[in-house]
């Protein structure tokens, strides 16, 4: 279960596309829609996406987070259109015979999204909107994130 929906996500039918007897663990990330942006209340999102690119760009990161720690199965589903506050914007659910690995594959999972995938946001704002885009790479590399503690993903 990989793309990209209009409609809201339940986060276990995510989960249940990753689930099988083999995993030790089940980590779901959600990206919620939250009420404020740099001290600026914020009263929901808008989604636009290029899904012709997109779909598959999504497909190879789940792939190769698949390829990169043995055993993982990851889903993804990332929201399109308007997404109120409270409601989720994307969910990844990431199944491992073991923790540290589903940890590790969910972050690479989002942090290559943010990255590669054309998706954008509008925040709507009390007072207006602005677009925002995903972060450049070069911004990804220098954020903090498990890259910082443990190498490369881990690696």
């Amino acid at each position: 279960m990989v793309g990209l929906t209009t409609d809201p996500i339940d986060p276990r039918l995510v989960e249940q596309a990753v689930a099988h007897p083999g995993a030790g663990a089940i980590l779901t990330f959600l990206g919620v829609t939250r009420n404020h942006f740099e001290d600026r209340p914020v009263t929901g999102l808008h989604y636009q996406a290029y899904g012709e690119m997109a779909q598959p760009e999504l497909q190879r990161i789940c792939e190769e987070a698949a390829a990169r720690w043995a055993g993982v199965r990851v889903a993804l589903l990332h929201r399109v259109g308007d997404v109120s506050v409270g409601e989720i914007s994307v969910v990844i659910a990431v199944s491992a015979p073991h923790r540290d690995d589903a940890y590790q594959a969910s972050r690479y999972t989002i942090d290559q999204l943010k990255q590669r995938v054309p998706i954008w946001k509008q925040e709507h704002y009390v007072d207006g909107q602005a677009w925002k885009a995903n972060l450049p790479p070069d911004a990804v590399a220098s954020a903090p994130s498990i890259k910082d503690v443990d190498g490369e993903y881990g690696e």
